[in-house]
């Protein structure tokens, strides 16, 4: 990676790219897309959910809480597994336990197996996306990274799409236990193509022997991570950017537009829609204008926090209920939190070398998730204490973006300094590699 304005050079050994790498890329995606369809299945459930294990608001966040709360507390775990490992056993694993978590949510008969399924969920989601990127810095060249990222986030959110669209609309028709299990045979589908078809890396490209695995090797990879100004900067970027939408998605938003709006559950639903719409579209942007101008990354995510903080604090102050065009307006700027949360992985990246990467992207992709699970908690425990206030609860939103905001304005001095030092190093390396 370059430091801005320097051209973006391809490293020695980089991977060629082509129809196989793209092939193979996108069956860890549809991997992807499938994980993010059971984890989203839950926000447009929540009210039904609700209902089905007679909780509260409290009781119904615990479900999401705890899903995120073993996804994030798996990420540094998954880097050193997708480190030591590689792609295919990592995504294997957790393909099956995805499946099996969606299946006993299903079937759950109270609210205790029910939660220990979104456990077990949230526990095969957490190896997907970090290694699904890992699997894209094998197959693609260096230079191609952004915008690789930026496309596995939006075929996530296809997933989410999925969710918002058919799902909901299932579970209206079909019922619970249903439309659960139907969405469980898509997990056995994509585990059987990858087992078929996923490969680690194109041949000739192989990456180093891994070390021995222990305690000390943990340590070692974590510590030289976390000492790059990049990767901590990268993990506060994800933090701050990506839990506002998240937090609307997974469970928050439908009962907001509903309870405290006024609006049908289908409207919601819609708008709901268009948020996973507008990422889609963001994120494509987002990949070009970053892949070009890696300068844009720090503006684009410092812009897109404080739109969410503007717009949010617009919709939930507003006296009565907000009028449609500014909950239309707040859901698209909502839309652009996923796709800015990838920016964190493009510091992260170029901080670190090819044997850390997974690692140093699990430490990057916990930010978001603890602020999401935070978010959670918070929000659930102030509408109980409140007697449902949706202005009080959602105003938790921005304690933790003024939170990131000031780590973010801390490191990035040091990460650009770093960076700097980085690609000096690669293009003596790149002159003085043997044609």
């Amino acid at each position: 990676m370059s430091s801005a304005g320097a051209p973006t050079l391809s490293l020695p050994g980089d991977p060629p790219g082509g129809r196989r790498a793209v092939w193979t890329w996108g069956v860890g995606v549809a991997v992807y897309f499938v994980a993010i369809i059971f984890r989203t299945s839950l926000g447009v459930a929540g009210l039904d959910a609700a209902e089905r294990f007679d909780v509260n608001a409290s009781a119904l966040s615990t479900f999401s809480i705890l899903q995120l709360l073993v996804y994030a507390g798996m990420q540094i775990p998954v880097g050193l597994m997708v480190d030591r490992l590689g792609t295919k056993k990592v995504l294997t694993l957790g393909a099956i336990l995805f499946t099996a978590g969606q299946l006993g949510f299903a079937l759950s008969p109270s609210y205790g197996t029910a939660l220990a399924s979104r456990a077990l969920l949230g526990c095969g989601d957490a190896m997907t996306f970090i290694s699904v990127l890992r699997l894209g810095s094998r197959w693609f060249p260096a230079r191609r990274g952004p915008l690789i990222g930026q496309v596995a986030a939006l075929f996530g959110m296809a997933g989410n799409l999925v969710s918002t669209l058919f799902i909901a609309r299932a579970l209206h028709g079909f019922g619970w236990t249903t439309t659960f299990v139907g969405s469980s045979a898509a997990g056995v589908l994509v585990l059987v193509l990858m087992l078929l078809f996923l490969k680690d890396h194109p041949e000739g490209h192989e990456p180093p022997p891994a070390e021995h695995a222990g305690a000390a090797y943990v340590r070692r990879q974590i510590a030289a991570c976390w000492r790059e100004p990049g990767t901590r900067l990268g993990m506060w970027v994800h933090f701050t950017t990506q839990f506002p939408a998240m937090v609307f998605l997974l469970l928050w938003g439908l009962p907001f537009l509903v309870e405290d709006q006024g609006l049908s559950r289908g409207t919601a639903g819609s708008l709901l829609t268009l948020v996973v719409l507008a990422n889609m579209s963001v994120g494509l942007v987002y990949g070009q204008i970053i892949a070009r101008h890696h300068a844009a990354r720090l503006p684009l995510a410092l812009g897109t926090v404080g739109a969410t903080a503007l717009f949010w604090a617009a919709t939930i102050f507003h006296p009565g209920h907000a009028p449609m065009w500014l909950l239309i307006v707040l859901c698209v700027v909502l839309g652009a939190c996923g796709p800015a949360s990838m920016i964190g992985f493009d510091f992260g990246r170029p901080a670190n070398p090819p044997e850390r990467q997974g690692t140093a992207s699990g430490i990057v992709n916990m930010g978001g998730f603890v602020a999401s699970m935070t978010t959670l908690f918070l929000v659930g425990v102030l509408l109980d204490a409140t007697g449902d206030d949706y202005t009080v609860a959602f105003s938790s939103v921005f304690f933790l973006e003024a939170l990131g905001l000031v780590q973010i304005l801390r490191l990035r001095k040091r990460a650009a300094v770093r960076e700097s030092e980085h690609h000096v190093i690669s293009r003596v390396e790149a002159v003085h590699v043997p044609v």
